[in-house]
């Protein structure tokens, strides 16, 4: 050290060694060169030069009292140069050169130049300043170089927010009495005029010095004198200005405040060090916590969503069957309200899950934290294995429904064509067994005889021709059982009496039969002529009861040509019309020529055709019926005609607009397959330009809706085949939720993109890089590349993973960092994570270590008081509710283990 005890005797005046300090000129050069330039024909203001003296004697008697002197006059007493170099020393913690012990001019010179290069070696540019005048005692050269010192060693190293120098000490002082009412610190001198601001300095490190609200602004000598003495009693600061002298002062002298300020601000830097250390801590703790709150939303939505399908699927597995189309059809209605309403939401919740997933696995990679796994259950996979049974339930439940719908429709058709046919059938036996019964043939005339054996050889004409009849009803109640027909049991009755009455009558025809030929034997007159008649009238009166029932039957039709098959049929009966009616009238011709020839030879008819029931009055009033039904029938099948013609424009105008949407749809998953490999401009332009194209698909949502309702339209017609189109309602919601979902996770690729780089620090260059290389490898177009496109990649970028046996162990590190789970695949962002955790720094858990090491002054441990004294209230109980007892030989009652907690936050096992 240097010995400044030397003889205070008068010093002889030598040449100027013309030393300026040429040293190198860094940023503490700058500062002065630009700002504090000491030209030597300028003077100091006398104020300032008072304020000066007093603040950097101050200052540097803090420094020197620690090797035991002081100074009294600053321009008087660094003379000699041995007090400056011991300052230096001090305060620089290095040996400088040994001092002349001479006390002539040039012994003096010498040692202000050693002291001056010694600053100069210091990266300080020394500018006008030179030992001659310090030697001489210049107060203005003197000051300045104390303040070149004062700046170098205590001011130039203060640095916040990539500031330095004097505008970090701003910054600082700024952020520290932000709280405060009526402190507004813009500068170094007037907005310390008034002692707020070093009053606000002091209690903002150590509040219980300090009553800040019992100042007042309007009494600025109080202000400093308090602020002054508590920092020379309890924070060991000297005092280095007088409160008048600052008051007294226009505009107080900036380099005075500056040194003053800096020595508060080292007073506090280690506050300043458990500040940065608290505040790491918390941007550690606040990454965490809204992870862990993005887990558990995601948690909650997926169990949500799973539980909605758990409830889902057993209504669409519930295949009961309704007994009515109106109770179906009701079903059917409820399926679609279903699809319109309650599931196009939990699709978008089941998109929004995944993208949900994503962007918390792409923070938790940007932030070193491991990967999220859900709980047992809901995983991505579960939910897609879950939607795909849903989608497979509601598909197999709406192909029941429109077969039940079907079936239900063919038995209410059966049904009524069976009423029908039984209700004729049980009119024309109606009183048929008490005819069959009566004995009349006992007592019957020869003549009477005859009339009735014809008119049973008529009746079994009659009995034979209605057989098929009965046989349609049994089939039709057949088929109504086969087919699970819900009111069988009285049909299966009311076919059974038929039947068993079919049979008696059948037995009871044989017996009058063999009744009546007996009979015959005996008697032998016939009236030719009416039996003619009614041989004819009979089966031209069953067929025009067929006629008659042939057109009032029931019909049931779903194709154009169905119908028009019926028309055709229709109208080839039609045609035989003129034929029936000729021989309608050769039938009365014959009952007209048996009433002429009795009147002719005046024969007197007892009464009708013995032989016949069906007078001419029922054939005519029969063949009006037909003619009647005919045009009905017309009606009803050009009604059926029309209705099958709307069907079929409904087909059409489906079709028209399923073969637009369907098209347009895998069209525009193919433009976003090309897009998401093809993407050019920044990431924000990509971004935009896939929100625009998913506008463009969201506008385009109203074409959906428009086939909506014509499906719906096809759907209430009944309507279930659609030979113009080979695409579904089915088949256009899905490609409608596949594209909305594949555009959705496109926009979310690229956001985490933004994120990755954002947070990673990757600027827009290197993140084109990036993309460009992975697109040229990844030939295939497929968005991930397999192990030798990868190398080819890497090796495109720089790395050194050539076959050799150091390049080969380089690359299977890296595989086993891009693709854990061994797939032979490499997808895009498995690529950007590890690039950018190649080319940036994050957090790790050692910096969290020291910096709550830093918070527990050094100990191994930490208590739940110091947390909540350095942390803000929630995240110190964050922490506190999670760190396990330290369990250290150093431990103490309450002590906490900052270490595991600190490696537990980064998947890490306990350092």
């Amino acid at each position: 050290m240097v010995d400044y005890h030397a003889a205070n005797q008068s010093y002889q005046y030598g040449p100027s060694s013309g030393s300026n300090g040429a040293g190198g000129g860094g940023s503490m050069g700058d500062y002065m060169a630009q700002e504090d330039d000491w030209d030597r024909d300028l003077l100091l203001d006398p104020a300032w030069e008072k304020q000066q003296r007093k603040t950097f004697t101050a200052w540097c008697n803090s420094h020197l009292r620690k090797a035991g002197t002081q100074i009294e006059n600053i321009d008087e007493d660094f003379r000699d140069g041995l007090k400056l170099m011991l300052l230096l020393e001090v305060i620089s913690g290095e040996r400088l050169p040994k001092p002349e012990r001479g006390k002539m001019r040039v012994h003096k010179i010498n040692n202000v130049n050693k002291a001056l290069d010694f600053i100069a070696s210091k990266g300080v540019k020394l500018v006008s300043i030179g030992a001659e005048e310090i030697v001489d005692g210049n107060a203005k050269m003197t000051l300045g170089m104390i303040w070149t010192i004062i700046l170098r060693f205590a001011i130039q190293d203060i640095s916040v927010e990539e500031t330095s120098a004097k505008e970090g000490l701003l910054l600082w002082c700024q952020r520290k009495t932000a709280p405060y009412k009526n402190v507004n610190v813009q500068n170094f001198h007037i907005s310390w005029k008034d002692g707020l601001a070093f009053n606000a300095l002091i209690h903002r490190h150590r509040p219980e010095l300090i009553e800040y609200d019992k100042l007042r602004k309007d009494d600025p000598v109080t202000n400093l004198n308090n602020a002054f003495e508590v920092a020379e009693k309890y924070l060991d600061i000297p005092k280095m200005l007088d409160a008048e002298d600052i008051v007294g002062t226009l505009r107080p002298d900036e380099k005075a405040i500056m040194t003053y300020v800096s020595c508060f601000y080292h007073a506090f830097s280690g506050a300043q060090k458990a500040e940065t250390a608290a505040n790491r801590i918390c941007k550690v703790l606040a990454v965490n916590q809204e992870n862990e709150h993005l887990m558990e939303d995601y948690e909650r939505l997926a169990s949500d969503l799973l539980e909605w399908i758990r409830r889902t699927i057993p209504w669409l597995e519930d295949r009961v069957p309704q007994k009515t189309i109106q109770e179906m059809q009701q079903k059917l209605e409820d399926f679609r309200d279903y699809r319109r309403v309650h599931k196009p939401p939990k699709v978008q919740e089941k998109c929004q899950l995944e993208i949900n997933f994503n962007t918390l696995q792409t923070k938790l990679r940007l932030s070193n934290r491991p990967a999220f796994m859900p709980s047992e259950g809901r995983m991505v996979s579960d939910i897609n294995n879950c939607w795909q049974h849903l989608e497979q339930a509601e598909k197999g439940y709406e192909e029941w429904l429109l077969n039940e719908i079907r079936r239900l429709e063919r038995l209410d058709h059966l049904a009524e064509k069976f009423r029908q046919k039984a209700s004729i059938h049980e009119a024309w036996t109606d009183g048929k067994e008490a005819m069959l019964k009566h004995r009349d043939y006992e007592t019957a005339t020869l003549s009477d005889i005859k009339a009735l054996i014809r008119k049973h050889e008529a009746f079994e004409s009659d009995l034979a021709a209605h057989q098929d009849r009965v046989e349609q009803i049994a089939a039709i109640a057949q088929e109504l059982n086969e087919l699970d027909y819900y009111d069988s049991h009285n049909v299966n009755t009311r076919c059974q009496k038929i039947c068993d009455q079919w049979d008696a009558l059948g037995s009871l025809t044989h017996s009058r039969r063999e009744a009546l030929e007996k009979t015959e034997k005996q008697l032998e007159t016939i009236d030719q002529l009416h039996l003619e008649y009614a041989k004819r009238a009979a089966p031209f009166n069953n067929w025009m009861e067929s006629a008659m029932e042939d057109l009032q039957d029931m019909f049931i039709v779903h194709t154009i040509e169905e119908i028009e098959g019926l028309i055709s049929a229709h109208d080839q009966f039609k045609s035989t019309l003129p034929d029936a009616d000729r021989e309608r009238e050769a039938i009365l011709a014959i009952h007209k020529e048996a009433q002429r020839i009795a009147e002719s030879n005046h024969i007197k008819l007892s009464g009708s055709n013995p032989y016949t029931t069906v007078t001419p009055q029922i054939i005519n009033s029969k063949w009006e019926k037909v003619q009647q039904l005919v045009p009905k029938r017309d009606h009803a099948l050009l009604e059926e005609q029309s209705k099958q013609q709307s069907n079929e424009h409904l087909r059409r105008q489906f079709a028209s607009q399923a073969n637009i949407v369907g098209p347009w749809i895998q069209t525009k998953m193919e433009e976003i397959g090309r897009i998401s490999i093809e993407m050019n401009g920044t990431l924000e332009d990509q971004l935009s330009h896939l929100k625009q194209y998913e506008r463009s698909i969201v506008d385009y949502k109203p074409n959906l809706d428009l086939l909506e309702q014509q499906h719906q339209l096809i759907q209430e017609a009944l309507i279930f085949d659609n030979k113009h189109t080979n695409y579904t309602m089915e088949h256009i919601r899905v490609g409608w939720e596949q594209l909305l979902t594949t555009i959705a996770r496109t926009i979310n690729e690229i956001e985490n993109q933004i994120l990755t780089r954002d947070a990673k620090g990757i600027s827009q260059e290197q993140m084109q890089e990036f993309r460009a290389s992975f697109n040229h490898f990844d030939k295939d177009h497929g968005g991930a590349l397999g192990p030798e496109e990868f190398k080819a990649c890497l090796i495109s970028l720089g790395y050194d993973v050539e076959n050799d046996r150091q390049g080969d162990a380089e690359f299977n590190r890296i595989m086993s960092v891009v693709d854990p789970n061994h797939s032979g695949l490499v997808t895009f962002q498995a690529f950007i994570d590890f690039m950018s955790r190649e080319t940036t720094d994050t957090d790790t858990a050692d910096q969290v270590i020291a910096s709550f090491k830093v918070l527990a002054g050094d100990k191994n441990f930490i208590t739940a008081e110091e947390l909540r004294r350095e942390l803000p209230p929630d995240q110190a109980e964050y922490c506190i509710a999670r760190m396990a007892p330290y369990q250290g030989p150093d431990a103490v009652p309450g002590a906490l283990d900052y270490k595991s907690f600190s490696t537990a936050l980064y998947g890490e096992s306990d350092l």
